[in-house]
């Protein structure tokens, strides 16, 4: 094998290493939902960047992952075959620092009652359906004060066929329900007490069933940060190497994003990270209005989270530099 073919495959392999890396993420952000989007190979992630352009309007300059903190939205779109408007089913913000090579996430209550440009105070998963991807990132920015540098958006398909090509994912569940399909088919899930393997479909179930759950959404985040490891362990495991063409494969047309293929593989960096992900809570409480349920975030908790993330991403640091200038 001369040199220059030895190098070819390395830059393939380094390609589809990113890729991995980023699907684990994206399992991370959503656990899944519908969306459009391309794959252009195995090795490749279709670009679609938001209306903004690339740069938050957050941000003085653009971040580069290379050499930049940056941060991550991750959007889980709950649509339907036909629908040209959705809400979004999950969201999580993920920031990454540099120095540390170290990740912090946090999950946004779909419910929570939060102001929405344009739009007044209202449930956060309506942003996506007013705006799709750019208010709900607009939104974000404006509820934790920080720059959404880059986002995901993925799908039920995607999530299910991951589950399916590493053969399930083993869970201890704390009770035993019945939930809905991706289909909407109600009651077609079965979850028993106790440790069990799931399949894609019983998997997405597990993570989405939240009314069944005497602790709600704080309840299902747990579930979902339970599957989350047990993916990332078993896509790691030698035994799931070969099932790793069918995995990204999977993500075909249930993918968008704006980061680019050098973006990809600059989150190498932080493979070590990816399995001590800290995870932070925003704080909230119920509260129907108008016979309306809405999630209702704390207001220190909120301010206690945006810190950590600022400093996390070392933005006010940033901010005060660019003052000085």
């Amino acid at each position: 094998m001369n040199r220059r073919t030895r190098k070819k495959k390395k830059k393939k392999k380094l390609r589809v290493f990113g890729c991995l890396f980023l699907i684990l993420f994206l399992i991370a952000g959503g656990y899944a939902v519908y969306l459009s989007i391309k794959l252009a190979n195995a090795s490749f992630l279709a670009q679609e960047d938001l209306e903004r352009g690339r740069k938050s309007e957050l941000r003085e300059q653009p971040v580069d992952p290379k050499k930049d903190n940056f941060s991550v939205l991750f959007i889980g779109v709950d649509a339907r075959p036909g629908e040209k408007k959705s809400r979004s089913d999950a969201l999580i913000l993920a920031s990454f620092n540099k120095d540390e090579k170290s990740i912090k996430m946090v999950s946004i209550p779909r419910d929570s009652r939060v102001e929405i440009p344009g739009h007044n105070l209202d449930k956060i998963t309506h942003a996506h359906a007013f705006g799709g991807k750019d208010l709900t990132v607009q939104t974000v920015e404006n509820l934790l004060n920080i720059p959404v540098d880059y986002y995901v958006e993925l799908n039920f398909n995607a999530f299910i066929d991951i589950v399916d090509a590493l053969g399930g994912v083993e869970v201890n569940s704390d009770r035993e329900f019945t939930e809905q399909d991706s289909k909407g088919r109600k009651n077609a899930i079965h979850i028993k007490k106790g440790v069990q393997t799931l399949n894609g479909e019983e998997a997405l179930a597990y993570v989405r069933m939240r009314k069944k759950d005497p602790l709600g959404d704080i309840g299902r985040g747990k579930r979902q940060q339970e599957v989350i490891k047990a993916i990332i362990e078993k896509s790691s495991s030698l035994s799931a190497i070969t099932k790793y063409d069918d995995i990204i494969d999977s993500l075909g047309k249930n993918l968008t994003t704006n980061f680019s293929i050098g973006n990809i593989l600059a989150l190498q960096k932080y493979a070590g990270s990816i399995s001590s992900i800290e995870s932070l809570t925003i704080d909230g409480y119920d509260n129907p209005i108008n016979g309306t349920y809405y999630y209702q975030l704390e207001e220190d908790s909120l301010e206690e989270v945006s810190t950590e993330l600022r400093e996390h991403l070392e933005y006010n640091a940033m901010l005060s530099s660019n003052l000085d200038q």
